[in-house]
């Protein structure tokens, strides 16, 4: 029974697959069509999620800095110590003297003549605080408690950067969402048409195949085969379009690694989105191959 079954189901798979290569062009023009749609949503998703990536490696440890008052003693300085290493939000910590970072202003912008003619350093010392949370909700209620310290002056904390972030993922998201939304719609219309045709092209073996006592899941089999193959070999198509795409900015960032030394390589779609990605593709072919035979195949009936 399920041998019958499978070689049932072999039969019609291979009478599909030779369906497709007989009108090679269109075929080929169909799924070129599906790939370079589904490419779209895709690629903009491998966008966000390398961005999201990279943004993990360059800010996932925010920035916080605590600046000492000027009269800051050493006692103090060591119970701050004391009160980043106890707290469970701080990843690592450095501090900064004063005369450290009076010493880094010079090098930096070439202040010399300026600073040598200061009477006394009138930098304090300074923390700087990496964090283990990136929310702001998180990073403004932690703010607001070392700024209690004592001998804390000021806690600066740049918040805009992590709203900025998460606003951008999120629109990224939701316009990978309305575009996969509608060429998937766009995909199941093409799908929808084609079928269409070869129904009305096989109009007349439709008809024999119901004479002779073919049920309709049988007539309609092929159909929905051909149209989940054809939407498997688009994704097929969209894959390598993201992974040529991918493969090319990659070689263009060579230069911009080689000049920044940072580790910027764009990743492709993980195993798990590309599996995916496929299937998706496949279901929309399919659906829209349902859905012609569904709306054409019954008004067909033998003569």
């Amino acid at each position: 029974m399920i041998r019958a079954w499978l070689m049932q189901h072999g039969f019609v798979f291979f009478i599909t697959l030779k369906r497709l290569i007989s009108t090679p062009v269109t075929s080929l023009l169909s799924i070129i069509v599906m790939g370079i749609a589904l490419s779209l949503p895709a690629g903009i998703y491998v966008l966000m999620e390398n961005l999201q990536s990279i943004s993990g490696q360059t800010a996932s440890s925010p920035q916080m800095s605590l600046f000492l008052k000027l009269d800051a003693q050493k006692e103090d300085i060591a119970r701050i110590k004391q009160q980043l290493e106890e707290n469970s939000q701080v990843v690592s910590f450095q501090f900064v003297s004063k005369d450290v970072a009076l010493h880094q202003l010079q090098q930096s912008n070439g202040l010399d003549n300026l600073t040598a003619s200061l009477i006394r350093n009138p930098l304090p010392d300074a923390f700087i605080v990496h964090t283990l949370k990136n929310t702001t909700e998180t990073l403004e209620q932690l703010r607001a408690a070392m700024q209690q310290w004592s001998a804390i002056e000021h806690v600066q904390f740049d918040s805009a950067w992590v709203e900025r972030l998460h606003a951008l993922l999120k629109l990224g998201r939701f316009v990978v969402l309305m575009l996969a939304i509608l060429l998937s719609i766009a995909i199941i219309a093409i799908m929808f048409n084609t079928i269409r045709l070869q129904i009305l092209t096989k109009q007349d073996e439709i008809e024999i195949s119901k004479l002779i006592g073919a049920t309709d899941s049988f007539i309609r089999r092929p159909f929905l085969y051909f149209g989940a193959i054809q939407g498997l070999a688009g994704g097929i198509t969209a894959w390598s379009i993201i992974a040529l795409a991918i493969e090319t900015v990659n070689a263009e960032l060579i230069e911009i690694v080689q000049l920044y030394n940072f580790d910027l390589h764009l990743q492709h779609l993980s195993p798990e989105d590309s599996i995916s990605l496929l299937l998706f593709s496949a279901w929309l072919g399919w659906l829209g191959a349902r859905l012609s035979v569904a709306s054409h195949l019954w008004q067909i009936e033998p003569r």
